[in-house]
């Protein structure tokens, strides 16, 4: 964060942990529930995010003087679809497979309220170079809970990681199988993703209680 002053660094520190969307500000819940069954599509969902909000972000800054109030959602709706689509059309040139196991969900990031938001909130009111740190901070803070739910909920529903086995061979009795281990087939079901994204919250409250009660 050396070449960012402190109020600048402070865009994309801060929705990383004392202000992350969706453990603090309990936004974007519904793609940490559908996409995280496993960790790759969570990693395409948290790129994609992170493109289509920072750029988005800076997209809004640059037009926020020439927007008319009354046609403002409008206008946003417009530039997220148009940056999405473009997500949507790299990823069936490049990752046809993967684009097909996201299914609609690259689409959904239209309506994602994180990022309508930051166009509200800060793209709005501020210059390009703040809001593209505001929206890349925010789009990593939905990133990293993105991932961590991914990485948890294969590795103890599948046993794998990027669909490598990493815990042996469930068939062949191999590595932590051999010991009596079972996968959890409840933590592939969306419900466990909410239980996770549960106790992530959970942790990051407390967390953030904890320094509140020191200073």
């Amino acid at each position: 964060m050396g070449l960012l002053s402190k109020k600048d660094a402070k865009l994309i520190k801060d929705p990383l942990s004392d202000d992350n969307p969706i453990t603090i500000q309990v936004l974007g819940i519904c793609s940490a529930l559908a996409i995280t069954a496993q960790l790759k599509p969570s990693i395409v969902m948290a790129v994609s995010v992170i493109f289509v909000l920072g750029m988005g972000n800076v997209v809004i800054s640059l037009m926020r003087n020439i927007i008319p109030s009354k046609i403002r959602i409008i206008v946003q709706l417009i530039v997220v679809a148009t940056l999405v689509i473009i997500v949507d059309q790299v990823l069936k040139a490049f990752a046809y497979s993967l684009s097909k196991e996201l299914s609609v969900f690259i689409g959904l990031i239209i309506t994602n309220c994180i990022i309508m938001g930051r166009f509200e909130a800060f793209a709005l009111g501020n210059g390009p170079w703040r809001s593209f740190l505001d929206g890349i901070g925010n789009a990593l803070g939905y990133g990293v809970i993105l991932i961590i739910v991914g990485f948890f909920r294969e590795l103890l529903g599948s046993g794998t990681l990027f669909g490598i086995k990493v815990l042996g061979d469930s068939v062949e009795k191999t590595g932590l199988y051999a010991i009596g281990y079972e996968n959890n087939g409840f933590m592939v079901l969306p419900p466990m993703a909410l239980i996770v994204v549960g106790i992530i919250i959970w942790v990051q409250r407390s967390k953030n209680k904890a320094l509140i009660e020191e200073n």
